[in-house]
């Protein structure tokens, strides 16, 4: 499974960290969750944690489901 990559956070003055994909807005987290992210990202893989927090990771069951007889076309 490749690692993710492109996801870069900014974290705004208000306690809300946006973070982005390749330039484009993938999520805002406010008050604890933000909290939570930054403390997070820091003691891990940045790009993995930030994957992680937006959804836009790869569960590894993608290939499986594409090859499934149903979903051929």
């Amino acid at each position: 499974m490749p690692r993710p990559s492109g996801f870069q956070y900014e974290q705004q003055g208000d306690q809300s960290v946006t973070i982005t994909h390749h330039g484009r807005p993938a999520g805002t987290l406010r008050g604890g969750r933000a909290e939570k992210f930054l403390t997070e990202v820091v003691s891990g893989d940045a790009q993995l944690v930030m994957a992680r927090w937006t959804g836009a990771y790869k569960h590894g069951n993608e290939r499986t489901a594409r090859n499934h007889p149903r979903n051929r076309r």
